[in-house]
């Protein structure tokens, strides 16, 4: 067990200056996705992994502020944290690693993340929350299908990675990144820069009864990505997967509607409306 208050030693890679990866996800520290990445990975650098001890997935940007986190050293560089996958970057970055990683990577998540994905996936908050610390930051997924062939997402992540170490990313800007699931990297069809597009989840929630007759709900539900009211026109990240293409997508941690903040700022609200 790793106590909270110690860091651990560098490692003689890390002394000698080469590019440090902090890789993480919400799969949890032992999912084939980030195992496969690790590997990739570390034939350009050196390779730390702070994960969940456990599927994390959908914890969104959450932390773990009412109960103390614990960490396990699973192998040298390998560290699995009992928390969500926010947690395991903050601890990697201001107590596991011996310094400031050059770049967070979150995946390869085990399904996609894609349209309003976004908010709710672990996988993403990961690689939010290296680009809060001030880390260039990019979140993996593969869409899966029939293959499961993490090798060619993890190919398309070391292509991207080495990019965004030598070109760096813009202030409070992340990648999300979507690989298509298929048979070998000659199927990819190529890399569009994308915007997000709009998915929602048909609306299920099974109402079921355990063995001592109480009602408990679980969420369910499958995505409608091909609803016209949603539009997601031929530059969305939903879009390029479904013809075959790796999806990139910037996102800004700013979210404030610029837009419409300057045409409300021409309207006024009277503050007697406001004390009622």
């Amino acid at each position: 067990m790793v106590a909270r208050s110690n860091r651990v030693a560098p490692t003689t890679l890390f002394l000698r200056g080469q590019m440090v990866v902090l890789l993480s996800n919400d799969d949890g520290v032992f999912s084939t996705g980030i195992n496969v990445l690790k590997r990739f990975l570390s034939e350009i650098a050196e390779v730390w992994v702070v994960a969940p001890d456990r599927e994390r997935s959908a914890a969104s940007h959450s932390l773990t502020l009412h109960r103390p986190l614990r960490v396990k050293q699973v192998e040298e560089r390998v560290f699995a944290v009992d928390g969500t996958p926010t947690d395991a970057v903050i601890l990697g970055v201001n107590k596991l690693l011996p310094a400031k990683p050059d770049v967070v990577v979150s995946g390869i998540n085990e399904g996609p993340n894609l349209g309003d994905d976004i908010t709710y996936s672990g996988t993403v908050a990961a690689a939010m929350e290296g680009t809060i610390l001030g880390i260039p930051s990019v979140a993996f997924s593969l869409a899966l299908g029939g293959y499961r062939n993490f090798a060619v997402a993890a190919k398309v992540a070391v292509s991207v990675v080495k990019w965004v170490l030598s070109r760096g990313l813009p202030e409070g800007t992340l990648l999300n990144v979507n690989v298509p699931d298929v048979k070998d990297l000659s199927h990819i069809r190529g890399i569009r820069w994308t915007r997000q597009g709009r998915r929602v989840y048909t609306d299920y929630i099974y109402e079921l009864r355990d063995p001592r007759g109480n009602v408990y709900y679980w969420i369910g539900g499958f995505p409608v990505d091909d609803d016209p009211v949603l539009g997601n026109g031929e530059d969305t990240d939903i879009a390029a997967v479904k013809q075959g293409f790796v999806s990139i997508t910037p996102i800004k941690l700013e979210l404030t509607d610029f837009g419409a903040l300057e045409e409300m700022r021409r309207e006024e609200i009277p503050l007697e409306e406001l004390r009622g």
